[in-house]
């Protein structure tokens, strides 16, 4: 019997994706053209125009070593956001830089906290890292989805060494102020607190990126996958104090990122004009699918307040579960999140949807509304 692995990893549980077009095209002989993949929270444009000409312009650039801290995107970042390189650690995605903070920041068998139900990231990486998550489904309204801040703090105790934040929170995309942010950061002095922004674009606001200026156990992180639509390519950045910043270089893999990175990294946070349009469809997208819920909906209500580029559908039906409507609408070319499967403490009541283009959002509501 294998027993090399810590105990953590007797029985491991492995992140959900969503499902990808091709294996429903042909699992349901639908044409790839008709399906709705609104599981993976992707960009429907693509990707940025200009990551794409400046990784296109560096294929040649690929035989050498890139810098191992990826200076050239730290500098570019330190401009853009008003920080110096210092400031910021990058990682292949910002999952990558989730599993080097529970590394440097947490000891075997310590205790980290997080909102339930949230990214599964959060406590699969932990106990695959035989740290301890404890998650606090308590704090989370069942009615709203949102995070009843006062009962999250009061949640925080002296061991916990990392307490997470999503903002917009995933899976509701519900939005917490800056006022209640802070609070939570200073409720936590002893512990290294992780703003997860990685869907802050579609709050329509500049987010609070500016807090690691003034909290010197706040890590703020970030990615290129979602309104930069750079999903494939895999980066992602954290800004915190520069002591948290070679904590983490400390631990991270050397040569974690690529030139490709690096170039379409920088080159995307010059694309302005692609992450407007981007931002601008989904905030429409998303107030005309919240009136479609309404207008034509009655087993399935829009969660309301998400300020990103997905919702919480909760089955109000008590015949059907989200087993079903899940199976119900692949037959149906539309993929969605199995709220079941994807976050612990979701239960069988929820779905969780993609914001994409309005006929995306027509075909969903259709294809809920054909449910039997």
């Amino acid at each position: 019997m294998y027993t090399y692995a810590h105990p953590g990893l007797k029985d491991p549980e492995y992140y959900v994706p969503g499902l990808p077009i091709d294996y429903v095209a042909q699992r349901y002989r639908i044409s790839p053209d008709d399906i709705a993949k609104l599981g993976s929270a992707e960009n429907p444009y693509g990707t940025s125009p200009m990551a794409k000409a400046a990784v296109g312009d560096a294929l040649d650039k690929m035989y050498t070593y890139a810098s191992w801290t990826a200076e050239p995107l730290r500098e570019k970042l330190a401009d853009t956001y008003g920080y110096e390189p210092d400031n910021f650690v990058c990682g292949a995605g910002e999952t990558e830089i989730i599993a080097m903070i529970l590394r440097a920041f947490a000891a075997m068998g310590e205790r980290i906290l997080m909102p339930g139900p949230c990214f599964p990231m959060y406590h699969l990486f932990a106990e695959a890292e035989g740290r301890i998550p404890d998650m606090a489904h308590e704090a989370t309204d069942r009615t709203t989805m949102a995070l009843d801040v006062d009962v999250y703090i009061d949640a925080i105790k002296p061991e916990h060494r990392i307490v997470f934040l999503t903002n917009p929170h995933s899976p509701s995309g519900t939005w917490m102020t800056e006022a209640e942010v802070r609070r939570v950061i200073e409720a936590a002095p002893h512990a290294l607190v992780v703003l997860d922004e990685a869907y802050v674009h579609y709050s329509g606001g500049p987010g609070y990126i500016h807090l690691a200026h003034d909290y010197d156990n706040l890590a703020v992180l970030r990615t290129f996958s979602k309104v930069y639509g750079l999903a494939g390519l895999r980066l992602g950045f954290g800004v915190a104090h520069p002591d948290i910043i070679k904590a983490l270089l400390a631990v991270k893999p050397t040569w974690n990122i690529g030139q490709l990175q690096i170039i379409g990294g920088v080159a995307a946070l010059d694309d302005t004009a692609f992450v407007q349009k981007t931002i601008d469809t989904i905030i429409d997208s998303r107030t005309y699918v919240e009136g479609l819920f309404a207008e034509t909906l009655d087993r399935f209500r829009f969660v309301p307040g998400s300020m990103s580029n997905f919702f919480l559908i909760e089955i109000m039906d008590p015949d059907i579960d989200s087993n079903q409507v899940f199976d119900g609408l692949l037959e149906r070319g539309v993929i969605v999140k199995d709220g079941s499967i994807s976050f612990r403490g979701l239960e069988k009541r929820f779905m969780r949807s993609d914001v994409n283009f309005r006929e995306k959002m027509d075909q969903l509501v259709a294809a809920l509304a054909d449910l039997p």
